[in-house]
């Protein structure tokens, strides 16, 4: 059956699901739509939340940037999941006991602040709006290949998709939504993983094939992948290269981003009991683990092919040429690629071969030019964000396995936009619209208003998503920081200290968001518009930290402002005194949701 066709009937199928679960599951309520009427099974919940955290950036992405730089950027594994950690630990279980529908409401009622939940839900919008513009991204790009549109036809396409479910369903249908979500692309992540590992190692467990042996060659994977990539001139794959400051920023930015982050907090608001909450914290987490031990050896299993393919005898042998790559049908993947425009190549010195290599490396381009292959390499773009999509076909796997993984790059990128959304109305509609312009207003206005504010959301996210400032994961990478400099904090305080009172969680949000929103535009342009940026992350404002990992920084200065002007300022209220630390009592924190 032709591939186009396969591609159609995975995809279509899919949507079909989606959208059909949504209308058996359709929000009839305030309480369902944002909460799925707190009676979700800790299981599914658990599923449901590892769909809505795992998005784009982690499904189609983030395996494509370790590719193409190796052990540094394991930072994106150890800052996502160690953020989760946190979460799970830290935040989860108290703001569930807390019992409110939201993580603005809980700023304000924690703070006895309308100007705090104000403040919170400009936050929560800004971040979200930041990470929803990578999801689009990562949905132009499987629309673009595998239904063969253009970006912006692709993106329209999804965005009438999650309109559907998402501002129907609420969070109701978006939990059941996302269940199946996770069933379809952790299932498409992991069947071409296992099949590629078999192929490279004989195992065909993904995870343990990547510290497995090269069948080719006899050799450990990652040595032999160690060999090929210093050979083209580039770092050695499973090294450390990049500055040690960023690294440990980046990752605790991601780390602290995560906890902060208010679609997934949302989630733990959708369970009957603190205790339910617990149990599906550890759910989620084992159900990240799924794809998160997975993605290393699928980056370095990838790396490995591409490099075998553009190298066919080695690199002490020729590079590929034109004609090979016209006529042996294991690289027909490579011009299906082309046409998207996310991949290409020219024989810049008219030899008739495709020469890749780093042409940063002096020595390798003295080598390369001496052997008669150039100075240049030819290889002239190739999208990290494309790597996870087009694996099957570099394997040369079967056509329904590049359907499947078609499918699981949707579902990824289409359920973490709609917690985001989900999350973004909520914070207009309840926070803002009920919560203080329109206190009287009913349950079916307030349904309504969230239901367009959600439309409205999504319009802007489509838009933004044409033009992103980055990869899926790096434009991912910059709402983490956002959450981190600007929700993080508060939570925290909100939660483990009663020395912070409403002037100083106010004044530590304002300035966390706004220095780190400040950066980031210097480094990434206004409003992300193109040819504003003042800086480059190759040339940093403030030493070697990048716009990605300044999170961690505008967080610290959220803390100290926050203590300072509280410790300048009247003291917390007892009864709020009294309200923290009720939340932190375990003593009957099972049956805490009863009185809400």
């Amino acid at each position: 059956m032709d591939q186009f066709i396969l591609n159609w009937i995975f995809i279509g199928a899919s949507f079909a699901l989606y959208i059909g679960i949504a209308v058996w599951a359709r929000a009839g309520s305030t309480s369902e739509f944002y909460a799925a009427g707190r009676g979700v099974h800790p299981v599914v919940n658990g599923m449901a939340t590892g769909a809505d955290w795992m998005s784009a950036a982690s499904f189609i992405s983030m395996a494509g940037l370790i590719a193409f730089t190796g052990y540094d950027n394991s930072t994106f594994l150890m800052g996502w999941t160690g953020g989760y950690v946190l979460l799970a630990l830290m935040l989860a279980p108290y703001l569930r006991k807390f019992g409110k529908f939201t993580v603005s409401e809980f700023i304000g009622d924690r703070f006895y602040s309308s100007t705090a939940r104000m403040v919170a839900v400009i936050c929560l919008i800004v971040a979200s709006t930041t990470y929803v513009i990578g999801q689009m991204t990562g949905v132009g790009v499987a629309f673009g290949r595998f239904l063969e549109v253009d970006n912006t036809t692709g993106l329209l396409i999804g965005a009438c998709v999650v309109f559907a479910y998402a501002v129907f369903g609420g969070m109701k249908g978006v939990t059941y939504t996302q269940v199946a979500q996770y069933c379809v692309l952790i299932i498409a992540y992991t069947i071409p993983a296992i099949f590629i590992s078999f192929q490279l190692t004989g195992n065909p467990i993904p995870a343990l094939g990547l510290f497995g042996d090269h069948a080719a060659s006899g050799e450990p994977l990652l040595a032999k992948l160690d060999q090929i990539v210093t050979e083209l001139g580039f770092n050695a794959y499973t090294t450390h290269h990049a500055d040690t400051l960023n690294m440990v920023l980046f990752t605790l930015s991601l780390m602290i981003g995560t906890a902060g982050l208010p679609h997934v907090i949302m989630r733990f608001f959708t369970v009957p009991t603190v205790s339910s909450a617990r149990w599906s914290a550890g759910w989620t987490l084992v159900f990240i683990a799924l794809l998160y031990l997975t993605a290393p050896a699928v980056g370095a299993m990838a790396r490995l092919n591409i490099s075998e393919m553009m190298w066919p005898n080695g690199s002490a042998g020729e590079p590929v040429s034109v004609e090979l790559m016209e006529s042996d049908p294991k690289y027909d993947w490579m011009a299906t690629w082309q046409k998207t425009g996310l991949l290409n190549w020219e024989d810049k010195n008219g030899d008739g071969k495709i020469a890749y290599f780093n042409q940063e490396n002096k020595d390798k381009v003295a080598e390369m030019e001496a052997a008669g292959w150039g100075s240049e390499n030819e290889l002239v773009k190739f999208n990290r964000d494309i790597l996870v999509l087009a694996n099957p076909e570099i394997a040369n796997l079967p056509g329904w396995v590049i359907a499947l993984v078609a499918a699981g790059g949707l579902a990824a990128a289409l359920s973490t936009a709609a917690g985001l959304l989900l999350a973004i109305s909520s914070a207009v509609s309840h926070d803002l619209l009920k919560g203080q312009l329109t206190p009287n207003m009913t349950e079916k206005g307030e349904l309504m208003s969230a239901r367009i504010a959600m439309a409205v959301a999504i319009v802007i996210a489509t838009y933004l998503g044409l033009n992103p400032p980055g990869f899926a994961a790096q434009t991912v990478a910059l709402a983490f920081g956002l959450a981190a400099a600007s929700i993080f904090p508060a939570l925290m305080m909100g939660i483990f200290s009663t020395r912070i009172n409403n002037s100083g969680a106010v004044a530590g949000m304002i300035a966390g968001i706004t220095v780190t929103l400040i950066y980031i535009f210097l480094h990434k342009g206004w409003f992300f518009i193109p040819g504003t940026a003042l800086y480059g992350d190759d040339n940093p404002l403030l030493g070697t930290i990048k716009s990605t990992s300044f999170g961690a920084v505008g967080a610290a200065i959220n803390f100290i402002v926050a203590y300072v002007v509280s410790g300048m300022t009247k003291a917390t209220p007892k009864e709020i005194v009294q309200l923290v630390e009720s939340v932190r009592v375990p003593r009957g924190a099972g049956a805490a949701a009863a009185d809400h």
